[in-house]
């Protein structure tokens, strides 16, 4: 259980784990990870036979991964001290871990939940459309992503590789969970009012922007690669259409602005591409996405001179396009000159090479992971397997 000045709640629910261990039968202990309470939380724990262990790092998730490094048990199980949860429904969790589950999930959503127990926001418009998206991006098929009460192996633990410090801890389990591809069960459970008197620690605006924030920046491929792509293309199409000259559509016609504009997506499309790659790279280190298939192809095909050797010829069709429209302005004496579609996709294919140039160098920068993906892919994928 994390602790931050739960005085009020913290022996309830000390004591009604302590007694359904009892009446389980057993061998289990109560784990607290106190994040610098200044109440009697911690007298209150050890009072009650709970092993107390101390997080000075602030945070939802430094609380969790220090009581986590510090438990000794087989399974763990996880829930708030502010007797939300129901501490009695331990053997409800324990049971699936025992016939083979790597975590179990409790969920409110499918259970019940008390009148006054989850703000009306949180109820209807937070948890079910952050649950939403964390399945569209992960494809995690959880009903209630941010369900607190949660247990699971050690050996899943280990698995997971978790690292955050806030409330964005409890997406990150259950993505990582899914990418380790670990056997999830779900059981509805009824959440109750909480009984303390102080504000509650979640800041609902805050904390829910933590939780999408951290989906989407751990979601290359929808923040990156596919509006990049579509950049790119909207880009490219655009300038192919109007390369052989004005155009009309729908009684409009369209020329060379457009044709500008169509320049700017293609090399603003380009550069949050090779953004997303870097992100993919930092994913596969974050022990996310280990067995994505972009990073596999991309750890195959790609080294330094692959890169240089592609942008410099991409920069150098461009600079030959810019170089003919130079030629043709010097022959006119320096004087008007109608040239501004090849003149755009030169300048164009000149921005891209440079890009992919340097960004070859800074994915070379990024070597010793880079070498590691390459391991894994040209091997049958034990680590992969592994992580």
């Amino acid at each position: 259980m994390p602790c931050l000045n739960e005085e009020e709640t913290l022996g309830i629910c000390i004591e009604k784990a302590n007694n359904t261990i009892k009446e389980l039968g057993i061998d289990a202990e109560v784990v607290i990870a106190d994040n610098g309470s200044t109440d009697r939380s911690v007298e209150i724990a050890e009072s009650l036979g709970a092993r107390v262990i101390h997080q000075p790092l602030k945070g939802y998730g430094n609380a969790y991964l220090a009581g986590f490094a510090g438990a000794r048990g087989k399974y763990f199980m996880m829930g708030d001290s502010d007797d939300s949860y129901d501490w009695t429904e331990i053997g409800r969790f324990l049971n699936p871990l025992r016939e083979g589950a790597d975590m179990v999930m409790g969920t409110r959503l499918k259970g019940e939940i008390k009148p006054g127990a989850m703000p009306f926001l949180h109820r209807y418009l937070g948890n079910p459309v952050l649950t939403w998206i964390l399945n569209v991006l992960f494809r995690t098929g959880i009903s209630d992503s941010h369900c607190g009460m949660r247990a699971f192996t050690k050996d899943a633990y280990e698995r997971m590789h978790l690292k955050t410090s806030g409330m964005e801890f409890a997406s990150e389990m259950v993505i990582k969970a899914s990418k380790a591809k670990l056997n999830i069960t779900e059981i509805p459970i009824t959440l109750h009012p909480d009984k303390r008197t102080r504000p509650p620690h979640l800041r609902t605006w805050r904390d829910g922007w933590r939780h999408l924030s951290f989906m989407l920046m751990y979601s290359p491929t929808w923040l990156f690669l596919i509006p990049g792509l579509i950049l790119l293309l909207l880009g490219v199409g655009t300038m192919a259409a109007l390369y052989p000259g004005p155009l009309t559509l729908f009684g409009r016609e369209f020329d060379v602005h457009t044709m500008m504009l169509g320049s700017l997506f293609a090399i603003l499309g380009v550069q949050v591409l090779t953004t997303g790659l870097f992100a993919k790279v930092h994913t596969y280190e974050r022990h996310f996405d280990r067995q994505d298939p972009i990073l596999r192809t991309l750890a195959k095909s790609f080294n330094l001179e692959k890169g240089l050797v592609l942008g410099l010829l991409v920069f150098l069709v461009g600079f030959i396009l810019d170089f003919s429209v130079l030629r043709q302005w010097i022959a006119v004496d320096f004087g008007t000159l109608s040239a501004l579609r090849p003149a755009i996709v030169g300048g164009t294919l000149m921005a891209v090479g440079a890009q992919i140039v340097f960004s070859s160098f800074f994915l070379s920068m990024l070597s010793v992971k880079v070498a590691e993906l390459r391991e894994d892919a040209s091997s049958d994928n034990p680590k992969l397997q592994a992580s």
